[in-house]
């Protein structure tokens, strides 16, 4: 059984930094691309960032490219996000997700690449 277990959201000012953290209880964690997504009220789920499982390649959203980055660290089983300069349009519930299989490239944009998804974390950016 899968499980990934978010940490690290809370409420900030606009301009500053968190930096959200994935514990994944899988076996062979380094096999596997690792994203993170997120959700504001209203809105439908979007993918945020994606790291492939050799750690040399990542995509990012449009909306948080130069700002965003992913990383991880397979010792620990363990992916990142760490965010900078937020905005209040940031606000959203962050939740990292992982693939069934072990592939990589341009789908791992979307939700449907994903088959594990963590409970959420919240991350508030007040103006």
């Amino acid at each position: 059984q899968v499980q990934l277990v978010e940490s690290g959201g809370g409420l900030v000012q606009a301009g500053g930094s968190l930096r959200l953290s994935c514990a994944a209880s899988i076996r062979t964690f380094s096999r596997y691309a690792m994203g993170w997504f997120r959700q504001a009220p209203g809105k439908e789920r979007e993918f945020v960032a994606a790291i492939s499982w050799s750690v040399r390649s990542t995509y990012y959203a449009d909306s948080v490219k130069g700002r965003f980055t992913i990383s991880r660290d397979n010792a620990k089983n363990t992916v990142y996000l760490q965010m900078n300069s937020l905005k209040p349009e940031d606000t959203a519930v962050y939740y990292c997700a992982a693939p069934r299989d072990t592939g990589w490239g341009s789908a791992y944009l979307s939700l449907d690449a994903y088959d594990f998804w963590g409970q959420g974390t919240q991350v508030t950016v007040s103006s």
